[in-house]
């Protein structure tokens, strides 16, 4: 089992101690900090109540990343969602594979293994990996905006890890109706 440093780049701002990436503010906290809160919100307003509040805030963040990101490192349309699966990877959520994509029609499955979610909850027999879902419904609309196919997807979580019998998470991003 080997290791390496960070693949992301991490300014620390000398007079406020702020993380960045890419000129965006960014923070750094243990797995178990992130994830306790988050079980804790979960148990006080169940599961289903927390994913729906999760999609939006996550698609509406997704969409902010994605177009500063696109901004930052001037790619567009495809390039940005695969930018956004390796920067997530890269940040420890886990690790994100695009296992399709077409931007001009507003479709991708994406493949996630070594679920940050997954290594706190274990084999629950449940979707734990809700958090992800709006994220890519958001960056998807983002990047079809901005490459002029402007297309409102739905992004759903097919199977996760923490399910018995399943080894792998996996996510579908489709046109709403």
């Amino acid at each position: 089992m080997g290791h390496h440093p960070p693949e992301i780049p991490i300014e620390v701002d000398d007079e406020t101690g702020v993380w960045s990436t890419d000129g965006l503010p960014m923070l750094y906290v243990p797995r178990h900090f992130f994830i306790n809160n988050h079980a804790a919100v979960e148990d006080a307003i169940g599961a289903d109540v927390y994913a729906e509040l999760l999609y939006k805030a996550g698609y509406k963040s997704a969409y902010f990343w994605c177009e500063k990101e696109g901004a930052t490192h001037g790619i567009s349309g495809a390039e940005v969602f695969d930018h956004y699966m390796k920067r997530l990877s890269q940040r420890g959520w886990g690790q994100f594979f695009i296992e399709q994509l077409d931007v001009a029609q507003g479709t991708a499955k994406v493949r996630l293994e070594n679920s940050a979610f997954v290594y706190y909850y274990g084999k629950v027999n449940r979707k734990v990996d809700y958090m992800f879902t709006g994220w890519f419904a958001g960056a998807m609309d983002q990047i079809t905006d901005s490459v002029g196919f402007p297309i409102k997807t739905v992004a759903t979580q097919l199977q996760s890890g923490a399910e018995e019998g399943i080894e792998f998470g996996l996510f579908e991003v489709k046109p709403i109706g």
